[in-house]
């Protein structure tokens, strides 16, 4: 049977190496487009401006200390979940990677175009802008950490867990629009949690139930067999949590 082609549009990291070794075997892979992050002090100026400084400033807090202290400390339990589910955060093939400065450039749109692929997985970038979107026939499809469109945007376990809603607490694989996780959607789960898992597990859980639901659209989508999904009723953005909101959900809420 005829591999489709890919091409994967993503920001460097574990999570794109999970998902390319995830997909190499069954689809055939063109390139992995990875964009460079956006500068710090240009991300957090527009984070300021958008949010305020207090609050960013305890993102910052939040990010420097109790979530490096449970992404040390959950080290066993990410091992298990990546053998679990078998899992692969080795690095991708270095033949397939191409650099470039953002998603939205101009080199973008000619690398696409030139490629000309099937499809396109798209990972941890930026909002995609809708000239990209637009400059091939590909359809671009991406893993949400959340269920759409109730929890948009960052950390949607963690939020759906916060407001004791577990019914809506998973992942979600939708088309890819110039909104914030607006797009389609194509499938939804639910994550499975235990007592070993925390905010710095969850999105290993909703990254491996993702993948298996990215390639059930995958083959959708080849086969002409597309059906979209209806959402939540709800359409929320989350963002990071502050240190002070962690805590306050951690010892009063026990919310981990």
């Amino acid at each position: 049977m005829r591999k489709t082609r890919l091409l994967i549009l993503a920001q460097n990291g574990a999570s794109t190496n999970i998902v390319y070794n995830s997909l190499k075997e069954d689809y055939d892979i063109e390139a992995v487009i990875v964009e460079k992050p956006i500068p710090r002090i240009e991300f957090l100026k527009k984070r300021i401006k958008k949010l305020g400084f207090n609050k960013v400033a305890g993102q910052i807090l939040f990010q420097f200390t109790i979530s490096k202290y449970l992404a040390l400390t959950s080290a066993k339990r990410k091992r298990e979940i990546l053998n679990g589910y078998g899992l692969n955060p080795t690095d991708i093939d270095s033949d397939k990677i191409i650099e470039l400065n953002s998603v939205n450039d101009k080199s973008t749109i000619r690398l696409l175009q030139k490629i000309n692929p099937e499809l396109v997985v798209v990972n941890g970038t930026r909002i995609i802008s809708r000239e990209v979107l637009q400059c091939i026939s590909a359809r671009f499809i991406n893993i949400h950490a959340g269920i759409t469109p109730k929890y948009r945007n960052v950390h949607g376990a963690y939020w759906a867990l916060v407001n004791n809603d577990m019914e809506n607490c998973g992942v979600t694989v939708h088309l890819v629009d110039e909104g914030i996780d607006t797009g389609n959607i194509v499938y939804q789960e639910r994550i499975a949690i235990i007592g070993k898992d925390n905010f710095s597990t969850y999105p290993m859980l909703q990254l491996a139930e993702g993948i298996k639901l990215l390639k059930k659209a995958l083959d959708d989508i080849s086969d002409n067999k597309l059906v979209f999904k209806k959402g939540t009723s709800e359409s929320k953005i989350w963002h990071h949590p502050t240190f002070w909101q962690y805590l306050y959900q951690r010892i009063v809420h026990h919310k981990k």
